[in-house]
This record gives structure tokens, sequence and C-alpha cells, in this order.
């Protein structure tokens, strides 16, 4: 299996950000990639929200979202859409949502991102997603002609019990779209990344935005693609772009035959607290 990833610096035009996307899938196509992978976020990241909300649509009405359904037919490729807000989530607030797009332009899959990211960063950063977003509430596996494809989103990636659910329900590749920051992504994102294939013995295919944003913020690149080793296939580092990794399955095999650790899984109670 061949992946394309688009490392992309998404704006506060969704216009904009859908002509880019449509770009890099057709890019992915001529580059001979089965399946495209995005970042979180890749239709609108703007985090003034009165200026936000005047783009914000439900599922059927997302321009962006039809926009990569179009490009998907037209250039019969499969795409991982990293994340959309969209409306329509629990108490009138927004959801964080992933597609998995098949090659006919139909959504396969869907996912809402679980775990919401509120935090004060020692940059002065704030983030509260949870004032904006309704967490997603189950976990999903996308079933390709390649592979199963386990979804998640940025911040999911600190919770390897959600990994854990998704390899022994069968997944082979792990998606982890995301809008990192910098500081938590000089620090954690390769390492919790690489450590997310270990435990899972599965591919991880991370899509991240990068750069200087529009509306302020900065984010950290690195798009990865790693095996289920731990070994790092494809590092984007800095600057939009697409780039490619090739998979091969059986190098899934060979490992969760050397390390057989989800055969080896046992169910884990609440600890003893001894006296």
């Amino acid at each position: 299996m061949r992946v394309a990833i688009h490392q992309s610096r998404t704006g506060i035009d969704p216009a904009a950000n859908a002509r880019a996307i449509v770009e890099a899938i057709g890019q992915a196509k001529a580059g001979g990639a089965d399946m495209v992978f995005t970042p979180e976020m890749c239709g609108l990241l703007d985090q003034d929200r009165k200026r936000a909300a005047e783009h914000r649509r439900d599922e059927a009405h997302d321009p962006v979202l039809a926009a990569v359904r179009a490009a998907a037919a037209h250039h019969r490729i499969w795409v991982d859409l990293g994340s959309l807000a969209l409306t329509g989530g629990a108490d009138g607030r927004l959801v964080n949502r992933a597609f998995v797009i098949d090659d006919r332009g139909e959504i396969r899959a869907r996912y809402d991102k679980i775990h919401l990211f509120d935090v004060d960063l020692p940059t002065g950063e704030s983030w509260r997603e949870s004032s904006a977003y309704a967490p997603g509430e189950r976990t999903v596996i996308a079933t390709t002609p390649w592979a199963k494809i386990g979804l998640s989103i940025c911040y999911d990636m600190r919770f390897p019990d959600l990994y854990r659910a998704l390899s022994d329900a069968g997944a082979e590749i792990l998606s982890v779209p995301a809008a990192f920051t910098v500081p938590t992504g000089k620090a954690h994102w390769h390492v919790l990344l690489r450590a997310r294939a270990i435990e899972a013995g599965a591919f991880v295919v991370a899509a991240g935005q990068w750069g200087q944003h529009d509306d302020g913020r900065a984010t950290f690149g690195h798009s990865l693609v790693i095996d289920p080793w731990g070994e790092i296939l494809l590092d984007m580092g800095e600057g939009e772009g697409v780039g490619f990794a090739d998979l091969d399955m059986a190098r899934l095999t060979d490992v969760r035959a050397r390390v057989p650790a989800l055969r080896h899984r046992r169910p884990i109670t609440t600890p003893e607290i001894a006296a």
C-alpha cells in the first residue's frame, strides 16, 4: 500500500483550504498513492470563534467535504480526511470529525474526536476545546482494500487505551491527524507516535499541520509514517507539501510474530492498594 501525506498550513479561508487539499489529492494520485491522509482541521484553522462561526456548516452542507469527495471520485483515490469542525454536536457544540472517503467519493467511516485538549501551556497559550466541541463517544475502524484503519485525532495519541481497543479490534494502521503545538511537538510528537506503533504492532500515519497560521498559532509539522517496529519511514519535517511512503503489510505480520504482545494481553483490573 502506498500512502501520501498532505502536510498543510491551513488558513482562515475554507475555499482556499479546499483548493489546497484538492491539489494535494491530485499530486498524491500522480505519485502513485492508494490513499492520501490530511491533517486535523484541514478545512479551517481559526481560533477567532466569531469569525470562524461564519463558515461553520453541518456535514451535509460543508463545502470542503464536498470538494474532497468530488476530488476522491475524480482521481479514483481513497482519502483519510483528517478532520473538519462541523455543527451538530451535543448541547449546540461543534464536532471535530474525521472521515474516510473511498475512490468513488463515498464516506466509508466517520470518527468524532474523543479526547479534548483543555490546557494552559507555559508559553501562555490556553486551549479549551471542550467549550466549543462535544467529545465523541465511540471508537471507529475503517475497512479499506489494503488494511483496517483505526481512527483517532491529535490529543487522542496520549491515551493508549484507545489504541489498545483499536488494535484488539483488528486495526493494522493507526491514523493520527493533528494540529500539534510547537512546544508539545518538540517534546512528545515522535516518542508518543512511535510508542503507539510499537504497542499496537501497527503502522502509524500521522498527518500534521505546519507553520505560522493566519490566526496567529504555530504548529509543529513533522508528519510521520512509522512501521510496527517503531521505525520512521517518513518524516516530513518543516514546510508544506505531499510526501509518500510504502507500507509492506508483510512487515506487520513479521513484527507481530516476533513480539506477540497482542496475543499476550490480559484484562487489567483495578489495582489493589496494599496497606
